[in-house]
């Protein structure tokens, strides 16, 4: 199994383009890498490829991936995506897939249904681009060889579905993590995920890899930095802080965040909590980065 991170950075990227805090003004200069918008490539052969997540960036993924690079006037290995929520740095870039290109787009019938009810997403031909509902915790043939199966994960609704009163513990269909199994190797993708019980730890454990939500060191983070009103947890999205100690005693291979916010001291490798996320044996997620298991 081969997997590529096409975007480590949650919605808005690094630098964001309104944003002016100390990391965006530092992928500004070029002192960190800047990072665009979360998403993931996979493949079992290295010949068809699944998208995990379609970024506003994707155009610009795509093309800073060579595996991934068109092989005939129209042809690519893209052979399907995956939404693992609605949210817009998750379904946004299916606009940029709209060149009647051959895939499946697979989802729960919840994502199927939000994407249904916007008209411009029929932009993206349904005759071309068959929608395959998911079922919860049943597995299914993402590629030849490549197994995927999606199971629930703590969550919300996405931003522009919210009503008055937020509910961020959701255990459904709208924010999925995704359990990907090929040659006896098995590596989780979550990049959204609100708390850990321990019945999620339990689906966790013995993983190859895990590709977990790393958008905020704490829960204030964006509050403290002047940049926001709302907390991490408020957000849909479990601290840094507090995803470290409640993974630390399961068993999992490679541990990498993913989804990280501009705000997060993680996008400086040098920062302090950098260097305790790697001390507690976790990768900071970066474009281009490639998992092979």
């Amino acid at each position: 199994m081969r997997i590529i991170i096409l975007g480590a950075a949650s919605g808005g990227g690094l630098p964001q383009w309104n944003c002016g805090c100390a990391n965006c003004g530092a992928a500004r200069s070029g002192r960190i890498a800047p990072m665009t918008q979360s998403s993931v490539a996979v493949s079992a052969d290295g010949d068809g490829w699944a998208i995990i997540n379609a970024s506003p960036d994707i155009r610009a993924q795509l093309a800073a991936t060579p595996a991934l690079h068109p092989t005939g006037p129209r042809e690519m290995p893209l052979r399907s995506v995956l939404l693992t929520n609605g949210d817009i740095d998750h379904v946004a870039g299916l606009l940029s897939l709209r060149e009647s290109q051959r895939f499946d787009l697979f989802a729960t019938q919840a994502i199927h249904d939000v994407l249904a009810a916007n008209p411009v997403f029929a932009a993206v031909n349904p005759d071309l681009v068959p929608r395959r509902p998911v079922a919860l915790d049943t597995p299914f043939p993402l590629l030849p060889g490549l197994t995927a199966t999606l199971f629930a994960v703590p969550g919300k609704v996405p931003l522009y579905l919210e009503g008055e009163r937020v509910q961020t513990d959701l255990i459904g269909e709208t924010t999925v993590g995704v359990e990907l199994a090929a040659d006896g190797r098995r590596a989780l993708y979550v990049p959204g995920c609100a708390d850990l019980p321990d019945w999620l730890l339990a689906r966790i454990e013995g993983a190859d890899a895990l590709l977990f939500d790393g958008t905020l060191w704490t829960d204030d983070e964006m509050i403290r930095a002047g940049l926001g009103h709302k907390t991490s947890r408020r957000m849909g999205h479990l601290p840094v802080e507090h995803s470290l100690v409640r993974l630390a005693d399961t068993p999992v291979g490679r541990r990498v965040h993913v989804h990280i916010n501009n705000s997060n001291p993680l996008c400086d490798p040098d920062s302090p909590e950098a260097r305790q996320a790697q001390a507690a044996g976790w990768q900071i997620g970066r474009d281009g980065m490639e998992i092979s298991l």
